[in-house]
């Protein structure tokens, strides 16, 4: 956001992972930040010697799938909500982050040195026992620790990975492991790539820049394994798939969002990002997309959203207050949501705290009922 959005995390380089590359250098293990703000973490940091986002650019695949060092971040986000033959139901998140360090690469003086930076974040929550799972790495891109490639396609960190066939990202191959907990699945891309924004240039906010390249699968058919406490489930479901690249996002006026991708029970798809700013109220930079049945996409302004939370879920771990639910409205389409966490505790404690999970859709389309899935992703309150 997955967010599914790799811009969230710009700032991270500035505000402390050059801290992470130098005990990299000795094999130690990296010691980031115990916290960040959201709102820090995207609005600073060096962009000189970087390229940013500054105009729509034409989209090349396979090529695009791999990295593009050339920003200064980057991410690949996926999520997805799985059933088993029982009707247990599993969500998972996992995202791999690329992080420049400088613009330039190092003097390749050992194989060992490196500019670049990878973080990966997987999550995995059991809606039965309502048991969600965090977990986080770091990892320098150099001699095999991590690293990003496009032919073939592969990203990975240790074994947290990502990777296709020898010409293309599909079928994506998503696997991680941590403990006893592992995620083994492939993906199908069966509807058309989506370019948010303008063209797949997304604008965070006005100074020309704040933005990044987006492009998103809507909804993969996944099929594959999750094993959780000694037990393997086989599992199907629908994933989703967020690139995003840039070098700089946010602006002093904005604090943080608010991230949803939800696909419907009769085809279609919708994303949605609430920009917040500081005084709570939504940034005319917040935008989404709706995707039909089959494919064909709708830009949606944020005049044409309306979003409310309400309830809230205060933390036990952290004292971070979230909203316990949210009504999405799409007034000129007929279409009210309801969006709800399937299990309340899905924050992510990491680095960078906020919540992120899957969630179930309820609501009218007009007179028809609607029902679907997705994820969310919310930002500290």
């Amino acid at each position: 956001m997955n967010l599914r959005y790799f811009w969230r995390w710009g700032g991270l380089l500035a505000l402390g992972l050059s801290v992470a590359l130098t005990a990299l250098l000795f094999r130690a293990p990296p010691k980031p930040p115990e916290s960040l703000t959201v709102g820090a973490a995207l609005g600073s940091g060096d962009r000189v010697g970087y390229q940013r986002a500054e105009q729509p650019r034409p989209f090349h695949f396979p090529v695009d799938h791999g990295p593009h060092p050339e920003f200064r971040n980057e991410w690949w986000y996926v999520t997805g909500n799985l059933v088993d033959a029982t009707g247990r139901q599993f969500g998972y998140q996992l995202t791999l982050f690329r992080i420049a360090l400088t613009p330039e690469p190092l003097t390749a003086d050992s194989a060992w040195r490196t500019n670049q930076i990878y973080m990966g974040h997987f999550a995995l929550v059991d809606v039965r026992s309502e048991q969600h799972h965090g977990f986080e790495r770091f990892s320098r891109g150099a001699v095999g620790l991590a690293g990003a490639q496009a032919l073939p396609f592969r990203v990975w960190l240790d074994d947290w990975e990502l990777s296709g066939t020898a010409t293309d990202a599909w079928p994506m191959r998503v696997r991680a492991r941590e403990g006893d907990i592992t995620l083994d699945l492939t993906l199908q891309a069966d509807r058309p790539v989506v370019l948010q924004g303008d063209r797949g240039l997304s604008q965070k906010s006005a100074e020309p820049g704040n933005a990044s390249y987006y492009y998103s699968y809507t909804r993969l058919p996944t099929q594959g394994t999750v094993s959780l406490a000694g037990q393997r489930f086989t599992v199907n479901g629908a994933s989703w798939l967020d690139r995003e690249w840039s070098t700089s996002a946010l602006g002093p006026e904005q604090s943080g969002w608010d991230w949803f991708a939800l696909q419907l029970d009769d085809g279609r798809d919708l994303m949605f990002y609430r920009l917040r700013r500081k005084d709570g109220s939504m940034d005319p930079f917040s935008k989404g997309i709706l995707v039909n049945a089959g494919g064909q996409t709708r830009l949606l302004r944020e005049t044409e959203v309306d979003l409310q939370p309400s309830g809230e879920w205060i933390s036990p771990h952290t004292g971070d207050r979230y909203p316990a639910r949210w009504r999405l409205r799409l007034p000129g389409d007929n279409l009210d949501l309801t969006v709800t966490p399937k299990v309340v505790d899905q924050e992510m404690r990491l680095t960078v705290r906020y919540w992120e999970g899957a969630v179930m859709v309820s609501g009218r389309d007009g007179e028809q009922l609607v029902h679907g899935q997705g994820y969310l992703e919310m930002t500290r309150y």
